[in-house]
């Protein structure tokens, strides 16, 4: 019988020793591990919003993957905290709504090419400009939810979610994730759109089924899964949020 794990890339091959559930037969047509289209999948959330089905579409996933790289490039709010991640050389770290695998491809720089460095997320347009862009023997990707992790219990270093929870049904749900797979003293950087004053203004405008975050709200989850030293920084609409897991 062919072993499959030995025809997968470098980055998935260590990947699949980290999954809950490995698959029998893992498919990476695509470049990617697909790891949804399950029964278990059906009883999860999804955003049926017009800013996920734009992100989730071809153009969309152009077009942001454009905007998120002038915006890291000219807006200080966009830079990701590498050195505070602490990351360790050959560790694991995680992009939790990778989109189109740029801060992806900065973990993998910070694991070194003894580590690896893992994207997940749910919308196959914008892991094709990952897997493009991003994809090489120590950064794989993987179609998952992020609701619904697929990894094992404390099996990452540090892990990040940039702009990405808002638009996810049960972003409460995703930190909880977060805060499973992550190893004891692993650290986490999430960066979200917040409600600052005018609240009551926010509130009333349509948001495309987008989540906005009050000021506290990410703090107080991360504190209720055992995170400590948990930080945060506004700038404008958007906010910082930093925790160790303890």
């Amino acid at each position: 019988m062919t072993d499959l794990s030995t025809m997968l890339p470098p980055a998935l091959r260590k990947a699949l020793d980290l999954l809950t559930d490995p698959p029998a037969e893992p498919d990476v047509s695509k470049g990617y591990l697909d790891l949804l289209n399950t029964p278990e999948d059906d009883d999860v959330a999804k955003n049926t919003g017009v800013i996920q089905a734009a992100w989730a579409s071809t153009i969309g996933s152009f077009f942001y993957d454009n905007v998120q790289a002038l915006s890291r490039r000219f807006i200080a709010a966009w830079q990701l905290p590498i050195d505070w991640l602490s990351i360790p050389p050959g560790g694991t770290a995680l992009d939790v709504g990778c989109g189109p695998g740029s801060i992806t491809a900065q973990l993998a720089r910070a694991v070194g090419p003894d580590g690896l460095a893992l994207g997940v997320d749910i919308s196959e347009p914008m892991l094709a400009r990952a897997v493009n862009s991003a994809a090489g023997s120590q950064v794989g990707f993987l179609r998952a939810d992020a609701q619904r992790l697929p990894l094992r219990d404390q099996t990452v270093d540090a892990a990040v979610s940039i702009a990405v929870l808002q638009l996810i049904p049960d972003p409460a749900a995703t930190l909880a994730e977060i805060a499973r797979v992550l190893r004891p003293g692993g650290r986490l950087a999430v960066m979200v759109p917040t409600l600052r004053p005018p609240i009551d203004l926010g509130i009333k405008l349509p948001t495309g089924g987008a989540h906005l975050f009050s000021e506290d709200e990410i703090g107080d989850i991360l504190e209720d899964h055992g995170f400590v030293s948990v930080r945060t920084k506004s700038i404008g609409q958007l906010q910082w949020v930093r925790g160790k897991l303890g």
